[in-house]
């Protein structure tokens, strides 16, 4: 069975930073593409940033335009986790933040596999 476990959301100042996790579970780790998504109610899932890696290397990794060189992702693949180092943290950062599981990224939410269930991260200002 597939799983996604996010970790790290919370509460923090503006301009302040946050390091979310996602550990993956029943998959091949290695080889497949995990993104962060985030939403906000009344809002479309967006995407966030993704990577994939091949033979434990990053072979591929973006960013969506509102959190390029604030935002870093990496991967851990001995525990199956990716992060998502979030920095100079901005109120519109507030979201879910999802990770996500599919054969290679994609920055459309529906074109993703499996999901995990979300954590909070809320940037007061």
């Amino acid at each position: 069975e597939v799983q996604l476990v996010e970790s790290g959301g919370g509460l923090v100042q503006a301009g302040g930073s946050l390091r979310l996790s996602c550990a993956a579970s029943g998959f091949t780790f290695d080889d497949s593409a995990i993104g962060w998504f985030r939403q906000v109610p009344g809002k479309e899932r967006e995407a966030v940033s993704c990577m994939r890696t091949s033979d434990g290397r990053t072979v591929y990794a973006d960013y969506a335009d509102s959190v390029k060189g604030r935002f870093t992702i990496s991967s851990d693949n001995a525990k199956n986790t990716v992060y998502l180092q979030m920095n100079s943290l901005k109120p519109e950062d507030t979201a879910v933040y999802y990770c996500a599981a599919a054969g290679q990224c994609y920055f459309q939410y529906s074109l993703m596999d499996y999901w995990g269930k979300g954590t909070l991260v809320t940037v007061s200002s």
